[in-house]
């Protein structure tokens, strides 16, 4: 027997197929482009996303000789699809560094009131949530608006699309800006305001609950087995914070993707005034009765993406020539020492702790004798100098976070995750499995099928490769540099009139 994790990132989805044990069985991968049709927009076309998913669990599924039993979802947060009663897609879904819905997020929660949402939903406010997303369809389209029957993220729906009543997790739930945290229902008070009915959204089940089982024309379509059952899995990053076995405090996922996030477990929901003026979550965690928090800057991998695409195109014909990755050959050009420029990393918006949809980021220090090896370097110093600002915020918040465990795409590059170990002062692990996502839901999948516990699982599924320490004359050099970093923000806001 085998078990699938299906995640549905902002670039791209893949599955990935572990047998009880916890080995990597199959997997298959598709991109999809990111859609900006103007300034401040980023979109996703349902439709590709969906026929990407059910290409990647066909291809994965008909590569494993062991029959997938359940399969679980990772999903990004807040994107959503607005469905008509008789099952059309109606839209693109706006993304998380979609800006659009920002002067509506600010007006709606002024007068619903900041606090009264934060206590709430524990989040505060921001034009990534569903929730303001929706505010803004609601008065720019209202030709949408009025067909509109469900509203649907994306885990609930490929349920939907797989033809099951669609629900949705706790921790995607949360993400949404409508769910009350401490009661696990759609809030009533939030959805009439916003002039919604909780019939339009999804049914919200902890992680790991069974959703109900693939209907046997769609399972033989897809290469499933009949009795095929899918369950809840969750928000990306707690998904992955489960997927290299965090089962209590203490312990945070570093997730270097296409954004970063540092995600840490919680015992029980904390509400405080340093988490609200840091704008740090509670919300659900994917291990019933835990609750997580979410440091995150919205530019991560994507600025490598920019970088490959608007800087090193001879790179990437020279990858597809030789058959390898083109990060690998980017990377390998990077200097090796500190860089002498200085990057605020802000190329879409700001995430934590600062949630500013205006900011626009920068390269300072550049000469006529600046190589583009360094520019590089910068970069990605620049978006973990800001991972170390989230982390040392969340020090001071009280949040014990005494190890790192690295995952995504960019933990399987040993120099990248050296920088990163030495701008941020800390030893990185890495594991042998890097699409944490995948394994968490896979976990939740097989815990849901056979009745294991899960923490059970995660202690024999989960295992680490490296421990990468942090170099102390590069860690010397950080050190004396944070402190001008943390004047760029302040500084550039100012010149700008902001």
């Amino acid at each position: 027997m085998s078990y699938m994790g299906l995640d549905i990132g902002t670039t791209a989805c893949k599955a990935v197929v572990f047998d009880e044990k916890g080995r990597q069985l199959a997997s298959a991968y598709r991109e999809y482009p990111t859609l900006i049709p103007q300034e401040g927009w980023a979109e996703l076309d349902p439709r590709q996303v969906s026929e990407s998913c059910f290409t990647v669990i066909r291809e994965a599924a008909s590569s494993c000789d062991d029959p997938v039993r359940a399969i679980g979802i990772s999903c990004q947060g807040e994107a959503f699809t607005a469905v008509s009663s008789d099952r059309e897609i109606l839209g693109n879904a706006m993304v998380s560094f979609d800006t659009r819905a920002a002067k509506i997020a600010e007006v709606w929660s002024d007068k619903f009131g900041r606090e009264r949402l934060y206590e709430i939903t524990g989040h505060t406010t921001h034009s990534m949530f569903t929730l303001f997303k929706l505010l803004w369809l609601r008065e720019n389209r209202p030709d949408i608006w009025s067909r509109a029957h469900r509203f649907y993220c994306f885990e609930d729906l490929i349920h939907h699309k797989l033809g099951l009543e669609p629900a949705i997790s706790w921790p995607l739930a949360g993400q949404t800006m409508m769910f009350n945290v401490r009661t696990h229902q759609w809030d009533e008070a939030i959805l009439d305001s916003a002039g919604l009915d909780k019939s339009s959204l999804a049914w919200p089940l902890p992680s790991g609950a069974v959703v109900g089982t693939v209907p046997i024309s769609t399972a033989r379509e897809l290469g499933l087995p009949d009795e095929t059952i899918v369950v809840t899995g969750g928000h990306d990053q707690p998904c992955a914070a489960l997927g290299v076995g965090i089962t209590s405090p203490g312990r945070a996922v570093y997730g270097i993707g296409t954004v970063e996030c540092i995600c840490a477990a919680l015992p029980s929901a904390i509400f405080s005034e340093e988490l609200y003026r840091s704008n740090l979550w509670t919300y659900d965690y994917t291990f019933e009765g835990m609750y997580t928090t979410l440091a995150f800057s919205l530019t991560g991998g994507n600025l490598l993406k920019w970088f490959r695409d608007e800087w090193v195109r001879s790179e990437v014909d020279q990858a597809k020539r030789q058959g390898v990755n083109p990060y690998e050959l980017i990377l390998n050009g990077m200097t090796d020492e500190p860089a002498n420029l200085m990057v605020l990393p802000y190329f879409t918006t700001s995430g934590t702790p600062y949630f500013d949809s205006e900011v626009a980021g920068a390269i300072i220090g550049l000469r006529l004798s600046t190589k583009r090896s360094e520019v590089l370097r910068a970069l990605l110093e620049g978006v973990a100098y800001e991972m170390r600002l989230n982390l040392e915020i969340l020090d001071r918040s009280g949040i014990e976070v005494s190890e790192l465990i690295a995952v995504g795409g960019g933990s399987k590059n040993r120099r990248l995750i050296q920088l990163k170990a030495d701008v941020m002062n800390r030893p990185i692990t890495t594991v042998a499995v890097t699409e944490a996502g995948c394994l968490g839901v896979a976990m939740l999948a097989c815990a849901a099928h056979t009745g294991q516990d899960t923490a059970s699982l995660a202690r024999y599924w989960v295992r680490a490769t490296e421990v990468v320490e942090p170099n102390p004359e590069n860690v010397a050099c950080y050190n004396d540099r944070f402190p001008m970093y943390l004047k760029l923000y302040p500084t550039l806001k100012t010149l700008a009139g902001k």
